[in-house]
């Protein structure tokens, strides 16, 4: 298996790459914690929303022609209210805050360094751009959730160790569906931030 390739991209750039992000999305978030049933729709839509953002930027992993990871990012002041209204209540400018939306990459890649070149290439972006924090924000799980893998590891120490932190007072919800459901329910999702020596 070769090492992926990296590359990066910026708004209307990534429309054709869209499809195959949308699959890749819907492969990794399908395991614990997110357990998200895909859905093509809303993929479309929340895909959409990232190409036509000039200032959203991507980082792709290809091995070949096949993306297997990709990270991406854009202003928070571009992003839904669910992940703006926290940020605005705790006095933050959300125009000084760039946000990454997942980092996703296939389980047979993992492990080779891809994780850390995606944070790095968004964390230096988001210096270059002169913004203050970076932030993104994860699903918070029971710790006895019936569907968590005995070997499941939480990426804690991998972003605490890149100087992220996580801020309860930062939280909202999202809803989506379930692998072992019926209809969509809400989420509790908490906020990682850093400071950037911008």
């Amino acid at each position: 298996m070769a090492n992926p390739t990296l590359s990066i991209c910026r708004g209307r750039d990534i429309t054709p790459h869209l499809p195959a992000l949308a699959q890749l999305r819907i492969r990794v978030f399908r395991d614990f914690p997110y357990l998200y049933d895909g859905d093509e729709a809303y993929e479309a839509s929340y895909l959409e929303r990232y190409a036509a953002n000039p200032e959203s930027f991507f980082v792709l992993a290809f091995d070949g022609d096949t993306l297997v990871g990709a990270a991406t990012g854009q202003p928070l002041d571009d992003e839904v209210d669910d992940f703006r209204a926290p940020f605005e209540a705790a006095g933050y400018r959300p125009e000084g805050v760039f946000y990454y939306g997942e980092s996703v990459l296939l389980p047979e890649y993992r492990g080779r360094g891809i994780g850390k070149a995606f944070m790095e290439a968004r964390e230096s972006h988001a210096e270059s751009e002169g913004f203050g924090h970076a932030a993104f924000c994860a699903v918070e799980r029971p710790i006895d959730h019936p569907l968590k893998p005995d070997d499941y590891r939480p990426l804690h120490d991998f972003w605490n160790a890149w100087g992220y932190r996580r801020t309860p007072s930062l939280s909202t919800t999202f809803s989506w569906k379930d692998i072992d459901a019926d209809e969509e329910t809400a989420k509790p999702m908490i906020f990682w931030l850093k400071a950037l020596d911008s």
